[in-house]
Parts: C-alpha cells; sequence; structure tokens
C-alpha cells in the first residue's frame, strides 16, 4: 500500500466514524515511518474536514461529527509521542476554548476544539458555564493567542462583549484575539462589538484561526 493509499485510510476511517480503524490505520502508517504531522495533516484531519463539511450539507447527523471527532482524538493520542516538544514542528497557535458563563451548551464547542487540535493548534477547553475571568486567567497562564467563546443564547451573547471590554481593561486586548460562535451570533455582532473573527460552525472555525494565527 503506497503512501497515499495509507493515509486515505485514515481519512476514511475518520469519514466512517471507526475508532477502532482509525487506530489501526494510524499505527500502520507509523510502522511505515510516516511523520506524525503529515498523518494528521492528511489523514485525520483531512477525514474530519470531509465529515464537518457532509454534516453542512445534511448528509451526516451531529453523532456521526462527535464520533468522527473522537476517532480523530484517539489517532492524535496514538502519535502524540511522535511529536516535538513543540508540536508540529512549530504549533501554530494555543487557544482557549469554551462556553461562557450561562450557557451549558457544548457540543458545538467539543467539535471546534477537536477540530483544532486535529489541526495541529494546542487547545485548552474550559468546558461550559465558564466565567468569563476564568478564560483570561487560562490565556494568560498558557501564553494563549486567542480565546475563543461559545454562546447559544441571546443572553449569554453578551459575555462575548463584556469579555473583550475585561481584555481592554486589563491591558490584554492586543496579545490576545477572540473568535466569537454559537448560533445568535452573527459576523455583523462580532464587528460591532470588536470581536476578531466570527465562525459559524468548526470547519469554519478552523479557518479563520489559520487565518488569524498563522499570516500574523
Amino acid at each position: 500500500m503506497s503512501k497515499g493509499e495509507i493515509l486515505q485510510a485514515i481519512s476514511d476511517a475518520i469519514v466512517s466514524c471507526d475508532v477502532n480503524a482509525t487506530e489501526a490505520a494510524v499505527e500502520r502508517a507509523k510502522k511505515e515511518g510516516i511523520e506524525a504531522a503529515e498523518i494528521i495533516e492528511k489523514g485525520l484531519a483531512s477525514g474530519v474536514n470531509e465529515v464537518g463539511i457532509l454534516f453542512e450539507r445534511g448528509s451526516l447527523f451531529l453523532s456521526h461529527l462527535i464520533l468522527a471527532v473522537d476517532a480523530m482524538e484517539r489517532g492524535i493520542m496514538i502519535l502524540e509521542s511522535d511529536l516535538p516538544a513543540t508540536g508540529l514542528g512549530r504549533k501554530p497557535g494555543v487557544i482557549v476554548n469554551g462556553s461562557v458563563e450561562g450557557d451549558a451548551h457544548d457540543i458545538g464547542k467539543i467539535i471546534v476544539s477537536g477540530m483544532l487540535r486535529a489541526s495541529g493548534f494546542t487547545v485548552h477547553d474550559l468546558g461550559r458555564n465558564v466565567p468569563l475571568q476564568d478564560f483570561i486567567d487560562k490565556a494568560k497562564e498558557t501564553h494563549a493567542d486567542l480565546i475563543s467563546l461559545s454562546a447559544l443564547t441571546t443572553i449569554s451573547l453578551n459575555r462575548q462583549y463584556e469579555l473583550i471590554n475585561m481584555l481592554k481593561e486589563q491591558d490584554l486586548r492586543d496579545k490576545i484575539k477572540v473568535m466569537v460562535g454559537g448560533a445568535p451570533a452573527t459576523q455583523e455582532w462580532a464587528d460591532r462589538i470588536g470581536a476578531d473573527c466570527y465562525a459559524k460552525n468548526a470547519v469554519e472555525a478552523v479557518e479563520k484561526v489559520k487565518e488569524l494565527l498563522l499570516l500574523k
């Protein structure tokens, strides 16, 4: 089996949401001497990206997306010992992700975290109903490049605006970028509150973060 076929097998296993097949394919890629970064980029991330596209088109259910992300993360666990201390040669960025205080929804956030990790980013997922200062404290502790805020209600949406103001008050706004998302969020909202970007889904979140952090 060629390298391309091995990487395609990993991607196919992700699309099939098959954890065991994903792990077996990743192990085979390691045995064949394929670089961990290439396995992630052209195998795991490729598969999850395809699943995300199929989900957006309505061809897959949310449960499929969650299973695919789980399979991807299991694959990454196999590769962790092969990654340099600084990650994929150069970690593209550190992100603090979470659902804001007052918001108990986190499925979409979990998917975003998984897809960002598959793309090589270091992600600290704080969970749901997270106090705003906790986002800032974690960002300071980990020297994060970006805070990602998910909000699923119009009430919790205002927390995104409050966090940006808190970053300004603590003289951190120039050092930490902010991405907003969630059902009630829009590009207009992001522009109004001064966020650096808005993402409507996990696939777009990865694209926007890459634009912000890899081109800075």
